[in-house]
């Protein structure tokens, strides 16, 4: 049976919680829709934590990131919304997801969040 799109991430544990380290995924499929033309948009998502207790499992996020392909979603808010998602489910020291979205109509855009817990 073939792999569905999904909105559930999926977490592991981590193996080193008392330690600070950086945890970096390359996505270069992300996809979804314009939601003015319904042209494809293409993009690559750059994700960097320092986990606490959890690590994203790594199919679940490439179904994650795949379940927004027929969706219609504005750069700057599917960008925030993978960021908060992420760090709901994680609840990460730290957290930053960058995504770089093709160029379109002469114009590449590049959308940046980051969201520490606080004190830390």
């Amino acid at each position: 049976m073939p792999t569905q799109p999904s909105k559930e991430l999926e977490t592991i544990p981590n193996p080193a919680p008392d330690r600070d380290y950086w945890v970096e995924l390359v996505c270069p499929e992300f996809t979804c829709l314009c939601p003015r033309t319904g042209q494809p948009d293409f993009a690559t998502f750059h994700i960097r934590y320092i986990p606490d207790k959890l690590l994203v499992e790594l199919k679940s996020l490439k179904l994650y990131l795949w379940s927004f392909r027929d969706e219609g979603h504005y750069h700057e808010e599917v960008t925030n919304r993978v960021a908060d998602d992420l760090f709901k489910v994680l609840e990460p020291r730290t957290l930053e997801v960058e995504a770089k979205f093709n160029v379109r109509g002469g114009i590449e855009t590049t959308v940046r969040v980051k969201r520490s817990r606080a004190g830390t």
